[in-house]
């Protein structure tokens, strides 16, 4: 994997999008990547959804949850931004930690851990995680007995694009005598956790959870336990394309705050978004290298067109597989009138005949080597991409959009952008 850094900030008037497209336009017409696929990865993005965080949901500290997107310049920018971290095995508690990040700013949020794993948490001093039945609880006694423990709940939206609920999470009825157990074993049970489900569709799943977490932190307080920490989970949507907005859920999510958890409880409220911080930052840029016409065999004027680009489904399109996500692909150089469009579909670059990237789309004719650009990539893309077939991975570009009111002197220091704020150049 290529990864160029020289490409300069972006500033733009208003619009993230513009800004990003004409980044993309930079890299083309520069040839930066040849004809090969890239990403635009921005960093300007990433730095507005922290700030909308903490606008929006002032009492809740984030831990990012590394699973979404792991690439080494995003977590340099949430290091820097002061972010913690959700982190689901040995691998990312260790790179993570290996930029600097304390062991007291990770959660271990994994619910079925194992042994190995549990044993270097404890070496390197993580002692937070979580736990959602008896077993696992055993094992992290035996291997971790110092561990602060979160019980996980059940308490999801079925509706959500990953229904998390069907692998993970203590029902009602157990809770109990979970606790129970817990108290038998001497562990240090501290708190309580749930996920609605990534993508979540239905703000109240939220204020139905909190609630669900209200009850759990009664049955503990009854046991003689002290909870001091609430983590609200994941699904929280990261593009604005999404079934329902950020805004919604912090409105929901707050209100529920309030009134189970009002500040005066003293409780440490946390969250574990991935989606919300990535999607956005994420814009791929694809070449069209091959191209099909498939004509009706009832009527010579009828036909389909099929467009080959050199990403798919084994690469950064493993969304589409693995997190139910829909691509849709859009011309980077727009034609000047409005003109016919065809029945037209994408394919991946490799020989199998499930990489396909959009089935069926009305879509104006493009040509070999035409840019097609697919927005809001940045979440559960690039973590999961493979080489199968021999096609590597994309460039990844980094840049800064930014709008005309931007200070820069709002920045950390030490937030990974090349050059500083005060080299931006049009482009």
């Amino acid at each position: 994997m290529k990864v160029a850094t020289n490409v300069p900030y972006v500033p733009t008037n208003g619009s993230d999008r513009e800004a990003i497209r004409k980044a993309v336009q930079r890299v083309v017409d520069k040839g930066a990547t040849g004809n090969e696929p890239f990403f635009i990865i921005d960093l300007g993005s990433v730095y507005r959804k922290h700030k909308q965080w903490q606008r929006m949901l002032p009492r809740v500290q984030p831990f990012y949850a590394v699973k979404c997107c792991n690439e080494p310049k995003i977590l340099e920018a949430l290091v820097a931004l002061g972010t913690n971290f959700d982190c689901a095995s040995r691998g990312e508690i260790d790179q993570v930690m290996k930029m600097g990040v304390a062991p007291s700013r990770i959660i271990f949020a994994n619910p079925a851990k194992s042994v190995a794993h549990i044993r270097y948490a404890r070496e390197v001093g993580v002692d937070l995680m979580t736990f959602d039945n008896e077993i696992e609880l055993l094992k992290i006694k035996e291997h971790h007995p110092d561990a602060r423990m979160i019980l996980r709940i059940l308490a999801d939206d079925p509706k959500a694009v990953c229904n998390l609920g069907v692998k993970f999470g203590a029902p009602p009825r157990d809770t109990l005598a979970l606790l129970q157990a817990a108290k038998a074993l001497n562990v240090n049970v501290v708190g309580v956790s749930f996920h609605v489900g990534s993508g979540c569709s239905n703000a109240e799943a939220f204020h139905d959870a909190v609630a669900a977490a209200r009850r759990v932190f009664s049955e503990g307080a009854s046991l003689g336990f002290h909870f001091t920490i609430l983590d609200v989970g994941g699904g929280f949507p990261g593009s604005d394309s999404a079934r329902i907005s950020f805004k919604d859920i912090a409105t929901v999510l707050n209100a529920a705050l309030d009134r189970y958890f009002p500040a005066d409880m003293g409780i440490d409220l946390i969250a574990e978004p991935g989606r919300y911080y990535v999607a956005a930052a994420g814009t791929l840029a694809v070449n069209v290298v091959a191209k099909r016409i498939v004509k009706n065999p009832k009527d010579a004027s009828d036909f389909t067109v099929m467009y080959y680009v050199n990403d798919g489904v084994y690469g950064s399109f493993n969304c589409l597989m693995y997190d139910h996500a829909t691509a849709t692909p859009t011309l980077l150089n727009e034609p000047a009138e409005a003109g016919a469009t065809h029945q037209s579909s994408f394919w991946g670059p490799t020989c199998d005949g499930l990489d396909c990237i959009v089935k069926s789309i009305d879509f104006p004719e493009v040509h070999i080597g035409d840019w097609i650009v697919f927005e809001d990539m940045g979440a559960y893309t690039l973590a999961a991409g493979s080489c199968f077939n021999g096609f590597q991975r994309p460039s990844h570009i980094y840049t800064f959009s930014c709008t005309e009111f931007f200070d820069a002197s709002e920045l950390p220091e030490d937030y990974p952008v090349t050059p500083r704020i005060q080299t931006m150049v049009n482009v």
